[in-house]
């Protein structure tokens, strides 16, 4: 497995949380002058974006997120965004929570298969944080902040081989195989089978570099072409004008990475049944991980640059909901399956040695605590890791 491949999940499933938050807050914000105190308004929507992202691009967290490291479990990683979507006002009770994670994760999943070659996987990157900029095209203080972490991301990927990138695309395939959920728009947009598989292209551009299939060239042992010959293909293949740009600026011309939810369009999941069966092989060991301790490590690095906001005073919290009414939430929470359902591991990201240690044992242990019910009240619903944390 790839060791420079975290980097790339985190920001690209971070940019495909990003478009859903955006989309639903501005779905259910109501004008600043007809608002109660317990509706979401514009402002809102900005001040939680802008939150999720300061807390996202942080500088500490990037440093950290940027160490060569192998992948860390997918309850590990959950637990990073479960502690990002609330660093802001702003709060998803369990069923939204798993809903979102959802749709971020089958998204990248569907744009890392579409990649034309494993290099463009960083034009998937890019793309998003080009859209993460507009997000907060008027707060220079984040925007300078997204800025350093693409030159990061230049500095550190602009000098790898193509076998590099290969290496890293299937350590990304190796991390989503086992996750076959549906969503609405890729059904729709027939992209995605009933099964949870996606359905991928015969057609169209071939990766920057080569050649429309369709010739066969033979060379004497002298290295001169002797021969050629021609055959049909089943596809209807085209030759990419150029090659997008991976400098700061510029137009990356891969459009996979883009903001799908910028039109209106549903974000709803369906459960199929074959994601029942893999998810329950796919269901983790209760044995303790011989990694546990390093992994526990990571969160407590990670998360201890990740600062929670409460409402302070007065304020209260928002509640987001990701499903079109309250009743289809608290029955998604009700019906999700269990497996398919991510506990929260409670735990206190201090930087005290005596800490990290007791951390570490506790992994071993891995208690669990589960999430409280879900509430229809504008912010009731905290998880229970933001208790621990």
């Amino acid at each position: 497995m790839s060791a420079r491949t975290l980097p790339l999940l985190f920001l690209n499933l971070g940019g495909e949380m990003l478009y859903i938050l955006d989309q639903r807050l501005r779905a259910q914000s109501i004008p600043g002058e007809k608002a109660r105190k317990d509706e979401w308004t514009d402002v809102d929507r900005k001040r939680v974006m802008n939150d999720i992202i300061t807390t996202m691009f942080n500088k500490k967290f990037m440093e950290e997120l940027f160490k060569p490291q192998e992948l860390y479990s997918k309850k590990a990683l959950r637990t990073v965004y479960d502690r990002l979507a609330h660093a802001s006002i702003m709060r998803l009770n369990q069923a939204s929570m798993d809903k979102l994670y959802d749709l971020m994760t089958m998204a990248f999943k569907y744009q890392v298969l579409l990649c034309p070659r494993p290099k463009d996987i960083l034009l998937v990157t890019f793309n998003h944080l080009d859209a993460i900029k507009d997000f907060v095209r008027d707060s220079p203080g984040i925007l300078n902040q997204v800025d350093e972490t693409f030159r990061q991301l230049i500095e550190t990927y602009s000098c790898l081989s193509a076998g590099e990138f290969q290496l890293i695309r299937q350590t990304l395939l190796i991390f989503f195989q086992d996750m076959h959920i549906r969503v609405s728009i890729f059904l729709k947009d027939k992209v995605q089978n009933s099964n949870g598989h996606f359905v991928l292209p015969i057609s169209g551009p071939v990766p920057w570099g080569t050649e429309v299939p369709g010739l066969i060239r033979m060379f004497n042992r002298n290295g001169d072409e002797v021969k050629r010959t021609e055959f049909t293909t089943d596809g209807n293949y085209v030759t990419p004008q150029r090659e997008g740009s991976f400098d700061l600026f510029g137009d990356r011309v891969l459009k996979l990475g883009t903001n799908m939810y910028s039109v209106s369009r549903p974000v709803e999941t369906h459960i199929s049944g074959s994601s029942k069966n893999l998810a329950s092989h796919a269901k983790e060991n209760i044995t303790p991980n011989p990694l546990a301790k390093e992994e526990l490590n990571f969160l407590a690095r990670l998360l201890g640059g990740l600062e929670v906001k409460k409402p302070g005073g007065s304020e209260t919290g928002f509640r987001l909901n990701l499903f079109t009414t309250d009743e289809e939430e608290e029955h998604a929470a009700l019906t999700r399956p269990e497996e398919l359902s991510y506990k929260v591991i409670n735990i206190e990201a201090t930087q005290e040695p005596g800490r990290r240690a007791e951390l570490s044992r506790i992994l071993g242990e891995l208690e669990v605590a589960e999430p409280r019910p879900a509430s229809s009240g504008k912010g009731e619903d905290l998880l229970a890791l933001m208790d621990g944390l």
